[in-house]
């Protein structure tokens, strides 16, 4: 009996080509039935499984010693931390909002008996997600060769800084979220013009869209090898990842020679596209286009025609800007939003957490989600976008202790005798860190909307 206003999923069809859903992973979502081994760490990688598995594939996430703090995946420490309900349990909330829907298998595949069950799940899964830095796995006997030895049709996504391939001294060197958004070119658009520093985003954003982009190369390559019978690996580089989402900056730069610049709040291109002050904070107005501007316009009361022409207002923006932010100043951000609905021109308020978690909008939408962490207990954050008609996603557990699933995954998935599996533990082949508080039982299959 699930409680009042939670959402029991129906069993969709799955994917296409995908075996049928098994009984450890409920059946929900599109991708029922796609089965996914993820050996990522830190941020994109893991980030690529966890898309997936909220659309209903089956994510197993392997895990390499130590099965103790400090883990091997450093997601599970990022401060803040949250409490269980035994003081000396902690868990990352990037973790908790990150890794949820996933199965936890500690596992050291550095040795023989490691590897073997590392091929063995790969002979389980469609797809492989990892990403440590080049070379890493061909090292411990698990290259690109020796898993498709194991299962030709397996699609092995490689998310790296820099790529598999290139000049070798930049294949090598670290990468994090910041070094991919500089050396992308990223950076050197965001902030205020020189002197002033280039400013860099507020959140991990590119680990998380270079996590976007390895979820959806590792689905091209997935039904290509539906198509073929032949596997094939998926070359995710960060920085590239960034620098195509960049416009048109390389056309500006190969065909006429520009260095685009930071520009601060301001687009260099359209115009008005700006951030203005309102009376009670900070509101963003865009006119990019004729009609826009014409409503704009009216709506300031602005009567100048040179401005109609799109170059001039260009080069001649801080009479249109003085009269948007006098416009803006007087007003609050509320009234500023019901004047753009009523003549229909862009103006929308700078949302901060506070404002979102109060928007009504966001609360119609779903866009909260409450589920119960292992660790944490009861938790509310981020839902699951964008939203399917017939096959929702869905959040069914939450993140999973350090080898939760050991167990389940390798009785129930690879049908290992129970004596194996005790064998495996005994020599710390595989391992497990459940709560000192002890461990909790997986809940009933469902999600809550908060309110």
């Amino acid at each position: 009996m699930n409680p009042p206003g939670y959402r029991v999923w129906a069993a969709p069809t799955g994917v296409s080509g995908a075996r049928p859903p098994d009984a450890i992973v409920p059946p929900y979502g599109p991708l029922a039935g796609l089965r996914v081994l993820d050996s990522a760490r830190f941020v994109a990688g893991p980030w690529a499984a966890t898309y997936l598995g909220e659309f209903g594939a089956r994510v197993v996430h392997v895990e390499g010693p130590p099965f103790e703090p400090p883990y091997a995946d450093a997601t599970r420490s990022l401060r803040p931390l949250l409490s269980g309900e035994d003081p000396s349990d902690q868990v990352s909330e990037s973790w908790v909002q990150y890794s949820r829907n996933k199965l936890s298998v500690g596992l050291d595949t550095r040795t023989p008996q490691g590897r073997e069950v590392f091929l063995d799940l790969a002979r389980e899964s469609d797809i492989w997600i990892e990403s440590s830095r080049p070379g890493t796995y061909d090292r411990l006997g698990l290259s690109d060769a020796e898993v498709w030895g194991a299962n030709p049709k397996l699609t092995i996504v490689h998310v790296s800084g820099h790529g598999q391939t290139g000049e070798p001294a930049r294949v090598r060197a670290s990468s994090y979220d910041l070094t991919a958004q500089a050396y992308s070119g990223f950076l050197s658009l965001q902030g205020e013009p020189e002197p002033a520093s280039p400013m860099r985003s507020g959140t991990a954003l590119n680990d998380t869209v270079t996590g976007l982009a390895a979820a959806t190369g590792g689905l091209m390559g997935y039904f290509h090898a539906q198509t073929t019978g032949r596997g094939q690996s998926v070359d995710v580089a960060q920085y590239e990842v960034f620098f195509v989402l960049l416009e048109n900056l390389a056309l500006d730069y190969f065909l006429r020679g520009v260095v685009r610049g930071r520009h601060g709040a301001a687009h260099p291109r359209l115009h008005p596209y700006d951030v203005h002050r309102a009376a009670d904070g900070w509101v963003v107005v865009a006119a990019p286009t004729p009609d826009a501007w014409a409503r704009l316009r009216d709506l300031l009361g602005f009567r100048d025609a040179r401005f109609d022409d799109r170059d001039y207002r260009l080069a001649h923006r801080e009479p249109v800007d003085r009269a948007i932010a006098d416009f803006c100043a007087v007003r609050s951000r509320d009234d500023l939003e019901r004047l753009g609905r009523e003549h229909d021109v862009a103006i929308s308020r700078i949302m901060d957490i506070g404002d979102i978690a109060r928007d009504p909008h966001y609360r119609a939408r779903g866009m909260f989600l409450e589920w119960d962490d292992p660790i944490a207990g009861p938790v509310k954050g981020a839902g699951v976008a964008p939203r399917f008609t017939e096959t929702p996603g869905g959040v069914w557990r939450g993140a999973p202790w350090l080898g939760q699933d050991n167990d389940r995954v390798l009785t129930g998935i690879l049908h290992y005798p129970s004596e194996k599996v005790a064998g495996l533990r005994r020599e710390g082949i595989v391992g497990e860190h459940p709560p000192a508080g002890g461990p909790s039982v997986d809940t009933a299959f469902f999600t809550k909307e908060g309110l």
